[in-house]
């Protein structure tokens, strides 16, 4: 913003040295240690006004907003167990009223910042038009708001916490569709940013294994496997979404093997969370992105990745049947449950029969099913519960919640994000299609489509999605033969 009202400032060499910083993978790559080190050591008040240090530095003399990009997907999982409130309530840092402050203080810093430059570019840069997705996104967020409504069980607290739910679904989407210089934006720095994002979570899901008596003399209990911001669910819920970015390197890198091999330790990153979810749809989706990357790469860099993908396929078959003991420790929690719901199909029970009794509109999400609570009948949450209890499935959680309005809204906006994924494929949408695939499949047996972080990083990629979306349209006079073969 300072470079518009002194233009000198474009000249100076510091500018262009914070305009180069800010837009490259060693900022990306300080972002994602601060994130792992808040969440470790718990450093995070020093971690947050680092943060706003850099985005307020970012906002004042960059071009457009892309520094936000990695602030805003690391921001959910920098927090540490040792300070959850809901874990630790006497020793945990927030607990205290200071430290409680000084987090409000900062936030509202950020949000001024972030707001005064979206009015900035709005006034500056005015763009024409809306986004592909505002349509469903506003009838997705008006079936939160009116969630429960007439059932009884409506309150002012329901329509604050579905106002929350649809702001950390879109909020970035349209941030970022208005603020981000897009002509000048790289087609590789979101996979940049998911790629060194992933290290960190491996880094972190590391850390889940150091935790109090998470070894037993039966093996490791995954049970004790969690961070400050999640249990293991949502640890591999996050690093599945991460998973595929690394697989873009692998197709259109020189040193593709390289990239294949961290692909491969992100899928392993995923099974060590022991997340049953997780583990299952990110096999599908490792087979996908193996697919991807044979059929995407060329020559050496495919016969590379291939050599890859078999040595790690096989070395996984002789480690389990090598070491079928220490296998049997290491996933001993996970054999021990096999397929178990633990309470779930109870659950879905409980909530169809909830929604039959408000189709159209649902009870809202503080009057759950008593099967999530373990008491018959519904439970309303008590008053300073912020988060309820909910479904651990998006659409039976949506019909109990939202009744049948919610359902179809949803579907709605399905509909579009299905339209904006597959109209014009290009090897980019492919792969942000697999990452939102991560988190609409882990979410049918998780809660993860209503958990924040999820829904930031879903909301980023959709809208990375759509400008490379723009970006094929401009290709639609390239003869059919032409285009088909620029996917790949």
């Amino acid at each position: 913003m300072l470079t518009e009202s002194f233009p000198k400032l474009n000249d100076c060499r510091a500018v262009r040295f914070l305009r180069a910083f800010f837009r490259s993978r060693y900022y990306i790559a300080l972002i994602v240690a601060l994130m792992v080190c808040s969440e470790l050591f718990g450093a995070e008040l020093f971690v947050y006004y680092s943060y706003f240090l850099f985005m307020a530095v970012a906002l004042l003399f960059t071009e457009d907003t892309l520094a936000v990009v990695p602030p805003a997907v690391c921001g959910y999982m920098t927090f540490s167990a040792k300070n959850n409130p809901v874990l630790f309530p006497d020793t945990a840092v927030f607990s205290k009223p200071a430290a409680a402050t000084a987090l409000i203080v900062v936030l509202v810093l950020i949000g001024v910042f972030l707001v005064s430059r979206l009015i900035f570019e709005l006034v500056k840069r005015p763009k024409k038009g809306f986004p592909k997705l505002t349509v469903g996104f506003l009838v997705l967020g008006v079936a939160y708001l009116v969630g429960g409504a007439f059932s009884g069980h409506y309150s002012a607290r329901t329509a604050f916490f579905g106002a929350v739910q649809t702001l950390s679904l879109c909020l970035f989407y349209f941030y970022f569709y208005y603020t981000i210089d897009w002509k000048n934006t790289d087609k590789s720095y979101l996979f940049e940013v998911f790629t060194i994002v992933g290290v960190g979570m491996l880094v972190e899901i590391g850390g889940m294994y150091f935790g109090k008596d998470v070894f037993s003399a039966s093996g490791v209990n995954r049970d004790k496997l969690f961070t400050g911001w999640g249990v293991n669910n949502n640890v591999g819920c996050v690093m599945a979404m991460c998973m595929p970015a690394p697989f873009w390197f692998s197709a259109t890198d020189r040193r593709a093997w390289g990239f294949s091999v961290l692909g491969c330790c992100f899928y392993l990153g995923v099974l060590l969370t022991q997340s049953r979810t997780a583990m299952l749809f990110g096999t599908l989706l490792f087979c996908a992105c193996i697919a991807y990357t044979l059929v995407c790469s060329r020559g050496k860099q495919r016969v590379g990745n291939a050599i890859v993908f078999g040595v790690v396929i096989l070395a996984m078959v002789v480690f389990v049947a090598a070491f079928q003991e220490e296998f049997n420790k290491l996933f001993y929690s996970v054999i021990r449950d096999e397929f178990g719901s633990r309470g779930r199909l109870e659950i879905y029970q409980a909530c169809w029969e909830v929604f039959l009794s408000d189709p159209l509109f649902g009870v809202g999400f503080y009057a759950s099913p008593g099967a999530l609570v373990g008491h018959p009948g519904i439970i309303t949450a008590p008053e300073g519960v912020f988060l309820p209890p909910r479904a651990h499935n998006t659409y039976v959680q949506l019909l109990a919640s939202t009744g049948t309005f919610g359902f179809f809204a949803y579907f709605y906006h399905r509909f579009e994000t299905i339209a904006l994924l597959f109209r014009r494929p290009s090897k980019e949408k492919t792969l942000i299609a697999f990452s939102i695939a991560a988190l609409i499949l882990t979410s049918i047996l998780d809660c993860h489509f209503f958990n924040f972080g999820p829904a930031i990083l879903y909301s980023i990629l959709l809208v990375f999605a759509e400008k490379r979306s723009e970006s094929a349209e401009e290709t639609e006079l390239i003869p059919l033969k032409k285009r088909k073969a620029t996917l790949c």
